[in-house]
Protein backbone atom coordinates (compact mmCIF):
# COMPACT_ATOMS: atom_id res chain seq x y z
CA UNK A 1 0.00 0.00 0.00
CA UNK A 2 1.62 3.10 -1.05
CA UNK A 3 0.55 7.09 -0.79
CA UNK A 4 -1.67 6.65 2.07
CA UNK A 5 -3.26 9.96 2.89
CA UNK A 6 -4.89 11.32 5.80
CA UNK A 7 -7.66 13.15 3.93
CA UNK A 8 -8.62 10.01 3.06
CA UNK A 9 -8.78 8.42 6.27
CA UNK A 10 -10.47 11.06 7.70
CA UNK A 11 -13.20 10.53 4.89
CA UNK A 12 -13.81 7.18 5.68
CA UNK A 13 -13.96 7.70 9.24
CA UNK A 14 -16.84 10.36 8.60
CA UNK A 15 -18.80 8.06 6.36
CA UNK A 16 -18.45 5.20 9.16
CA UNK A 17 -19.74 7.15 12.06
CA UNK A 18 -22.18 8.26 10.19
CA UNK A 19 -23.53 4.78 8.47
CA UNK A 20 -24.23 7.61 5.19
CA UNK A 21 -22.06 8.99 2.62
CA UNK A 22 -24.06 12.01 2.26
CA UNK A 23 -23.68 12.76 5.83
CA UNK A 24 -20.24 12.28 6.11
CA UNK A 25 -20.28 14.90 2.37
CA UNK A 26 -22.39 16.97 4.73
CA UNK A 27 -19.87 17.59 7.67
CA UNK A 28 -16.63 17.09 5.54
CA UNK A 29 -18.31 19.82 3.13
CA UNK A 30 -17.71 17.46 -0.12
CA UNK A 31 -20.59 16.52 -2.81
CA UNK A 32 -21.70 13.09 -1.85
CA UNK A 33 -20.04 11.77 -5.23
CA UNK A 34 -16.84 13.43 -4.16
CA UNK A 35 -16.63 11.23 -1.21
CA UNK A 36 -17.77 7.93 -2.71
CA UNK A 37 -14.34 8.95 -5.23
CA UNK A 38 -12.46 9.35 -2.34
CA UNK A 39 -13.41 5.76 -0.77
CA UNK A 40 -12.83 4.36 -4.20
CA UNK A 41 -9.14 5.86 -4.19
CA UNK A 42 -8.41 4.62 -0.93
CA UNK A 43 -10.11 1.14 -1.68
CA UNK A 44 -7.37 1.51 -4.64
CA UNK A 45 -4.44 2.24 -2.74
CA UNK A 46 -4.91 -0.37 0.12
CA UNK A 47 -6.22 -3.34 -2.50
CA UNK A 48 -9.12 -4.09 -0.39
CA UNK A 49 -12.33 -3.37 -0.22
CA UNK A 50 -12.82 -1.04 3.20
CA UNK A 51 -16.31 -0.70 3.49
CA UNK A 52 -19.38 -2.63 2.96
CA UNK A 53 -22.34 -0.55 1.24
CA UNK A 54 -25.75 -2.12 2.80
CA UNK A 55 -25.51 -1.27 5.63
CA UNK A 56 -22.42 1.24 5.49
CA UNK A 57 -20.00 -0.64 8.04
CA UNK A 58 -16.04 -0.91 7.65
CA UNK A 59 -14.71 -4.31 6.33
CA UNK A 60 -11.93 -6.12 8.31
CA UNK A 61 -9.48 -4.03 6.14
CA UNK A 62 -11.38 -0.67 6.85
CA UNK A 63 -10.81 -1.25 10.89
CA UNK A 64 -7.42 -1.53 10.21
CA UNK A 65 -7.66 1.76 8.41
CA UNK A 66 -10.27 3.33 11.23
CA UNK A 67 -7.33 2.71 13.89
CA UNK A 68 -4.57 3.87 11.70
CA UNK A 69 -6.76 7.34 11.56
CA UNK A 70 -7.27 7.46 15.03
CA UNK A 71 -3.62 7.61 15.91
CA UNK A 72 -3.19 9.83 13.05
CA UNK A 73 -5.70 12.37 14.71
CA UNK A 74 -4.80 11.68 18.65
CA UNK A 75 -1.21 12.45 17.47
CA UNK A 76 -1.71 15.80 16.17
CA UNK A 77 -4.35 16.52 18.67
CA UNK A 78 -1.82 16.22 21.54
CA UNK A 79 0.48 18.25 19.36
CA UNK A 80 -1.53 21.27 19.22
CA UNK A 81 -2.47 21.08 23.04
CA UNK A 82 1.59 21.07 23.70
CA UNK A 83 1.59 24.11 21.52
CA UNK A 84 -1.63 25.52 22.28
CA UNK A 85 0.39 25.37 26.16
CA UNK A 86 3.97 26.48 25.38
CA UNK A 87 2.71 29.55 22.86
CA UNK A 88 1.04 31.60 25.46
CA UNK A 89 0.37 29.39 28.82
CA UNK A 90 -3.34 29.86 28.89
CA UNK A 91 -6.20 28.66 27.07
CA UNK A 92 -8.41 30.97 24.61
CA UNK A 93 -11.48 28.26 24.79
CA UNK A 94 -11.88 24.99 26.80
CA UNK A 95 -14.18 22.74 25.64
CA UNK A 96 -15.65 20.63 28.39
CA UNK A 97 -17.18 17.10 28.52
CA UNK A 98 -18.68 15.92 31.77
CA UNK A 99 -21.39 12.78 32.67
CA UNK A 100 -24.64 14.11 33.38
CA UNK A 101 -24.86 13.93 37.70
CA UNK A 102 -21.39 16.17 36.66
CA UNK A 103 -22.81 18.17 34.58
CA UNK A 104 -25.39 19.50 37.27
CA UNK A 105 -23.62 18.95 40.30
CA UNK A 106 -20.09 20.30 39.73
CA UNK A 107 -19.57 21.82 36.49
CA UNK A 108 -21.56 24.84 36.90
CA UNK A 109 -20.00 25.80 40.50
CA UNK A 110 -16.51 25.18 38.97
CA UNK A 111 -17.53 27.03 35.59
CA UNK A 112 -17.99 30.00 37.66
CA UNK A 113 -14.80 30.28 39.94
CA UNK A 114 -13.26 29.56 36.60
CA UNK A 115 -14.56 32.35 35.52
CA UNK A 116 -13.61 34.68 37.65
CA UNK A 117 -9.60 33.50 36.98
CA UNK A 118 -10.13 33.65 33.30
CA UNK A 119 -12.84 36.33 32.59
CA UNK A 120 -12.01 36.58 28.62
CA UNK A 121 -11.91 32.23 28.81
CA UNK A 122 -14.29 30.24 26.21
CA UNK A 123 -15.73 27.41 27.62
CA UNK A 124 -18.00 24.92 26.00
CA UNK A 125 -19.76 22.11 27.51
CA UNK A 126 -21.30 18.98 26.10
CA UNK A 127 -23.30 16.45 27.89
CA UNK A 128 -21.65 12.75 27.85
CA UNK A 129 -20.97 9.35 28.89
CA UNK A 130 -17.00 8.40 29.67
CA UNK A 131 -16.55 6.80 26.16
CA UNK A 132 -18.01 8.96 24.03
CA UNK A 133 -15.84 11.88 25.92
CA UNK A 134 -12.85 9.70 25.21
CA UNK A 135 -13.78 8.98 21.79
CA UNK A 136 -14.08 13.40 21.23
CA UNK A 137 -10.80 13.55 22.85
CA UNK A 138 -8.57 11.22 21.15
CA UNK A 139 -10.73 12.89 18.04
CA UNK A 140 -9.37 16.31 19.19
CA UNK A 141 -12.84 17.94 19.46
CA UNK A 142 -12.38 18.21 23.25
CA UNK A 143 -9.98 19.79 25.90
CA UNK A 144 -11.29 17.92 29.15
CA UNK A 145 -13.70 15.46 29.96
CA UNK A 146 -14.94 14.31 33.27
CA UNK A 147 -15.50 10.39 33.36
CA UNK A 148 -15.96 7.14 36.12
CA UNK A 149 -15.66 4.08 36.81
CA UNK A 150 -16.41 1.82 40.20
CA UNK A 151 -13.99 0.45 42.33
CA UNK A 152 -15.22 -2.91 41.55
CA UNK A 153 -15.88 -2.61 37.64
CA UNK A 154 -12.27 -0.85 36.53
CA UNK A 155 -12.15 1.03 33.45
CA UNK A 156 -9.22 2.48 32.22
CA UNK A 157 -8.89 5.05 29.73
CA UNK A 158 -7.69 4.73 26.44
CA UNK A 159 -4.07 4.65 25.60
CA UNK A 160 -2.67 8.14 24.96
CA UNK A 161 -5.47 10.24 27.34
CA UNK A 162 -4.42 10.96 30.98
CA UNK A 163 -6.67 10.66 33.57
CA UNK A 164 -6.28 12.69 37.30
CA UNK A 165 -9.11 11.86 40.39
CA UNK A 166 -11.06 14.52 40.79
CA UNK A 167 -13.34 12.89 44.03
CA UNK A 168 -14.61 9.84 45.47
CA UNK A 169 -18.36 9.79 45.19
CA UNK A 170 -19.55 6.78 47.86
CA UNK A 171 -22.37 4.66 46.03
CA UNK A 172 -25.74 4.93 48.44
CA UNK A 173 -29.04 2.67 48.80
CA UNK A 174 -31.91 5.06 48.22
CA UNK A 175 -35.53 3.69 49.80
CA UNK A 176 -39.02 4.96 49.81
CA UNK A 177 -39.23 6.96 52.65
CA UNK A 178 -41.90 4.68 53.77
CA UNK A 179 -39.59 1.82 53.49
CA UNK A 180 -39.23 -0.84 56.15
CA UNK A 181 -35.43 -0.25 56.09
CA UNK A 182 -35.79 3.65 56.06
CA UNK A 183 -34.75 4.39 59.31
CA UNK A 184 -31.26 1.99 59.89
CA UNK A 185 -27.98 4.73 59.85
CA UNK A 186 -26.56 2.50 57.13
CA UNK A 187 -27.66 -0.81 55.06
CA UNK A 188 -26.77 -4.26 54.63
CA UNK A 189 -26.55 -4.73 50.80
CA UNK A 190 -27.73 -8.38 51.15
CA UNK A 191 -31.00 -6.88 53.50
CA UNK A 192 -32.33 -5.22 49.85
CA UNK A 193 -32.03 -8.92 47.58
CA UNK A 194 -35.58 -9.42 47.42
CA UNK A 195 -36.59 -6.25 46.68
CA UNK A 196 -38.51 -4.65 43.51
CA UNK A 197 -35.30 -2.89 42.06
CA UNK A 198 -35.15 -1.10 38.81
CA UNK A 199 -33.24 -1.56 35.27
CA UNK A 200 -31.52 1.04 34.40
CA UNK A 201 -28.90 0.98 32.42
CA UNK A 202 -27.62 5.03 31.80
CA UNK A 203 -28.77 5.46 35.54
CA UNK A 204 -28.10 2.47 38.01
CA UNK A 205 -25.19 -0.30 38.39
CA UNK A 206 -26.32 -3.21 37.01
CA UNK A 207 -28.02 -5.73 39.20
CA UNK A 208 -26.11 -8.81 38.52
CA UNK A 209 -22.78 -7.36 39.51
CA UNK A 210 -24.88 -6.09 42.98
CA UNK A 211 -25.29 -10.34 43.38
CA UNK A 212 -21.65 -10.85 43.22
CA UNK A 213 -20.78 -8.18 45.46
CA UNK A 214 -23.41 -9.24 48.13
CA UNK A 215 -22.09 -12.59 47.41
CA UNK A 216 -26.52 -13.22 48.03
CA UNK A 217 -28.79 -14.28 45.00
CA UNK A 218 -31.97 -12.91 44.21
CA UNK A 219 -31.48 -9.11 42.86
CA UNK A 220 -34.18 -8.99 40.25
CA UNK A 221 -35.13 -6.07 38.06
CA UNK A 222 -39.11 -5.73 37.88
CA UNK A 223 -38.98 -1.95 36.87
CA UNK A 224 -37.53 -1.00 33.50
CA UNK A 225 -36.25 2.11 32.52
CA UNK A 226 -34.20 2.82 29.49
CA UNK A 227 -32.25 6.24 29.81
CA UNK A 228 -30.09 8.65 31.51
CA UNK A 229 -32.04 10.53 33.73
CA UNK A 230 -31.50 10.04 37.72
CA UNK A 231 -34.52 11.90 38.45
CA UNK A 232 -37.09 9.46 36.82
CA UNK A 233 -35.19 6.52 38.67
CA UNK A 234 -35.86 9.08 42.08
CA UNK A 235 -39.42 9.49 40.86
CA UNK A 236 -40.13 5.38 41.11
CA UNK A 237 -38.34 5.12 44.58
CA UNK A 238 -40.70 8.12 45.60
CA UNK A 239 -43.52 6.44 44.54
CA UNK A 240 -42.72 3.46 46.40
CA UNK A 241 -42.04 0.98 43.66
CA UNK A 242 -38.55 0.16 43.84
CA UNK A 243 -35.36 0.77 45.54
CA UNK A 244 -31.94 1.54 43.47
CA UNK A 245 -28.37 2.11 44.23
CA UNK A 246 -27.22 5.46 43.09
CA UNK A 247 -23.73 7.77 43.29
CA UNK A 248 -24.50 10.07 46.17
CA UNK A 249 -23.30 12.92 43.38
CA UNK A 250 -26.07 11.81 41.74
CA UNK A 251 -28.92 12.80 44.64
CA UNK A 252 -30.43 15.99 44.09
CA UNK A 253 -29.99 18.32 47.83
CA UNK A 254 -33.70 18.06 48.64
CA UNK A 255 -35.54 14.30 47.61
CA UNK A 256 -39.14 14.36 48.83
CA UNK A 257 -40.50 11.04 49.27
CA UNK A 258 -37.34 9.24 49.25
CA UNK A 259 -34.12 8.34 51.98
CA UNK A 260 -30.52 7.91 51.24
CA UNK A 261 -28.59 5.54 53.32
CA UNK A 262 -24.67 4.77 53.23
CA UNK A 263 -24.10 0.98 52.38
CA UNK A 264 -22.44 -1.38 55.34
CA UNK A 265 -19.37 -3.64 53.97
CA UNK A 266 -18.71 -3.85 51.56
CA UNK A 267 -19.41 -0.23 50.24
CA UNK A 268 -18.89 0.74 46.53
CA UNK A 269 -17.31 3.84 45.45
CA UNK A 270 -17.80 5.60 41.89
CA UNK A 271 -14.33 7.45 40.83
CA UNK A 272 -14.37 10.19 39.18
CA UNK A 273 -11.82 11.52 36.75
CA UNK A 274 -10.78 14.92 34.48
CA UNK A 275 -9.30 13.21 31.47
CA UNK A 276 -7.16 15.20 28.85
CA UNK A 277 -5.23 14.03 26.22
CA UNK A 278 -1.54 13.00 27.72
CA UNK A 279 1.09 15.80 26.97
CA UNK A 280 3.96 17.14 28.37
CA UNK A 281 2.51 20.37 28.44
CA UNK A 282 -0.88 21.62 28.98
CA UNK A 283 -2.36 24.86 29.04
CA UNK A 284 -2.54 26.72 32.19
CA UNK A 285 -6.76 27.23 32.07
CA UNK A 286 -7.20 23.38 31.67
CA UNK A 287 -4.94 22.73 34.69
CA UNK A 288 -6.71 25.00 37.08
CA UNK A 289 -10.06 23.86 35.79
CA UNK A 290 -8.97 20.02 36.55
CA UNK A 291 -8.08 21.87 40.07
CA UNK A 292 -11.62 23.89 40.19
CA UNK A 293 -13.59 20.60 39.38
CA UNK A 294 -11.64 18.27 42.83
CA UNK A 295 -12.43 21.57 45.25
CA UNK A 296 -16.42 21.88 44.03
CA UNK A 297 -16.85 18.20 43.75
CA UNK A 298 -15.47 17.89 47.23
CA UNK A 299 -17.68 21.01 47.81
CA UNK A 300 -20.40 18.50 46.56
CA UNK A 301 -19.88 15.59 48.55
CA UNK A 302 -18.94 16.71 51.89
Amino acid sequence: MHGLDPRLLATLEAVVRHGSFSAAARELGYSPPAVSQQIAELERRAGLRVLERRPVRATPAGEVLLDAEQGVRSVLAAASAELDAMRAGTAGRIRLGAFASAATGIVPQALAQLHTVYPHLQVSLCQLEPEAGYSRLKRGDMDLALSYDYDFIPAPPPRMLRRTLVARDPVVAVLPADHRLADREVIDLASLASETWIAAPEAALRLELLSQIAQTPGFQARLQYEGDDFNTVLGFVAAGLCVALMPQLALPRASPGIVARPLAAPQLTRFIYAVRIDTRHAPRAVLDLERILATQALAALS
